[in-house]
């Protein structure tokens, strides 16, 4: 994530900006920050997802969404942009989003870790949407190794993490009552070769 001296913007000016922009950018207090654009492998994973969570939810009242449906964090303002995101709600808007493209509600969102902002999504990121009242669980999916951490919402207010590891696992994520196979989820997606570190 690249950090651009600006002025300081409204939500309203920000909003305008992105309207017209060729890149997505995120949005906290008053300051616009340029997102790193993908690469294929996590275009990749993110369509499998999207494919998957589709197929498992239809006939139900989950919907998944893909990053174009931007998500504003209403306790801290930060709007930023999802990889993926699941609503099983009727969506809300915010009211200072003139063209209705900022959800407040979501139930899960999806983030696949790419290095340039694996720390943005573990850490600021993350604490921002732990304060969603309606999120029940954040997904992080590595695009390096067959691995996928969900952040599940306890009734309790607390977050239990649940692992899945190698493409004979799977994942699952109660809330929306959905089980991913990792071999799906990273169907067609090619891993470099690892070398132990007993081998160098």
């Amino acid at each position: 994530m690249s950090l651009p001296p600006r002025k300081r913007c409204t939500p309203q000016e920000y909003y305008a900006l992105e309207r017209e922009a060729a890149y997505k950018s995120d949005f906290y207090d008053g300051n616009i920050f340029a997102m790193a654009g993908g690469t294929a492998q996590h275009s990749r994973i993110v369509t499998n997802i999207l494919g998957e969570l589709n197929t498992r939810l239809k006939g139900k009242p989950c919907a998944p969404y893909e990053s174009n449906l931007r998500v504003k964090i209403r306790a801290t303002g930060l709007r930023t942009y999802p990889d993926a995101s699941v609503y099983c709600d009727p969506i809300e808007f915010d009211p200072e989003d003139s063209e209705e493209t900022t959800a407040v509600n979501p139930t899960v969102v999806v983030e696949v870790l790419s290095p340039t902002t694996e720390a943005y999504d573990r850490g600021f990121k993350a604490d921002n949407y732990r304060r969603i009242e309606s999120l029940k669980a954040y997904v992080l999916v590595s695009q390096t190794s067959p691995h996928v951490e969900v952040y599940e919402r306890q009734a309790e207010g607390t977050w239990l993490l649940r692992e899945a590891k190698g493409l004979e696992a799977q994942v699952r994520i109660p809330s929306i009552d959905v089980v991913l196979p990792l071999a799906d989820v990273y169907d067609r997606v090619e891993f470099a070769a690892r070398v132990s570190p007993l081998e160098k």
